[in-house]
């Protein structure tokens, strides 16, 4: 895969997470979104990631310019023609995951392996959506994709070895530890976190304890380097709503079923970081704000 080109799909957080990644590793990268716009957003905010990096001594501004000269912006489907894997990171849904790959089905080679970064849904569903289900398989990345070291390899019912064994190149390549999971709903990683964050809403819901002391005590009790309401307002409080509604769909499990506040909140547009309020607040780069102690009738208001 030395001279591979590669094609991610989605210039949202997730997207630009695995472009910055890959094109770290001294691999190009497109990145394709709606519009070239939107592309080039998701580009300069691969740049501002970066910045914050660097202000940290994480990165030199050298390393900065030679990631970026990776990374193409483009809205132009075409180009996953000649790619190699093409990476999808869209939002969570199902039906524009398949019409997606019904559409990549057509433009690409028959040896490209695709691949979706779902949380919850079914690799053997989407892969229905093409000629080539044999191709297809799930990575799912979590956020930041450039610091955690983990990745979910997900096989369909029709993956074969060939494609898993690409996907398992890929990983090693981003130096990502990875796990085999068979196809099921949730996998590992999001069947276990969903329900805990959504009791630990029910227990701000309850008035039992403040999102801060509640975050506090899963840290300190058991180790946790971010407390669940926060590690939910990283997520996007909209996209972990999204998961406990495929998984409550798939499972009948009363568990996913999305807690009152979470409902209340993502009606209201409190997104998380993302829109600068969530379980906590944040200002425009992302960084929390410290604030009094905050009770549920604070975070829904």
């Amino acid at each position: 895969m030395a001279t591979s080109k590669i094609v991610v799909i989605g210039a949202g957080i997730m997207g630009q997470g695995l472009a910055e990644a890959i094109a770290t590793t001294g691999h190009e990268v497109t990145l394709v979104d709606r519009t070239t716009k939107l592309a080039e957003r998701g580009v300069k905010g691969i740049g501002e990631s970066m910045d914050r990096e660097i202000s940290r001594w994480g990165l030199t501004k050298s390393d900065k310019k030679a990631i970026l000269a990776r990374i193409s912006a483009s809205s132009d489907l075409s180009v996953a023609e000649d790619a190699e894997i093409v990476l999808e990171a869209i939002y969570e849904d199902l039906e524009k995951k398949r019409a997606l790959f019904e559409k990549l089905d057509t433009i690409c080679g028959p040896d490209v392996v695709l691949i979706t970064n779902t949380a919850t849904l079914s690799i053997s569903e989407i892969a229905q959506s093409t000629e080539r289900p044999e191709k297809v398989i799930g990575m799912h990345f979590l956020n930041p994709v450039t610091r955690i070291p983990l990745v979910e390899i997900v096989k369909g019912l029709k993956t074969d070895e060939s494609t898993f064994r690409k996907a398992v190149e890929l990983a090693d390549i981003l130096e990502k530890k990875w796990i085999t999971v068979n196809e099921y709903p949730g996998y590992v990683t999001t069947r276990i976190i969903v329900p805990l964050i959504n009791e630990a809403m029910h227990v701000l819901m309850e008035g039992v304890a403040s999102a801060e002391d509640i975050d506090e005590a899963m840290k300190l009790g058991f180790g946790f380097n971010v407390g669940p309401l926060a590690l939910a307002d990283m997520m996007g409080l909209d996209v972990v709503m999204s998961w406990m509604m495929n998984l409550l769909n798939e499972l009948s499990d009363h568990k996913y079923n999305p807690c009152p506040i979470l409902r209340k909140m993502v009606r209201a547009g409190h997104l998380g970081v993302k829109s600068g309020r969530g379980f906590f607040q944040y200002d425009a780069e992302g960084n929390r704000i410290p604030t009094r102690t905050t009770v549920v009738s604070e975070v829904v208001k």
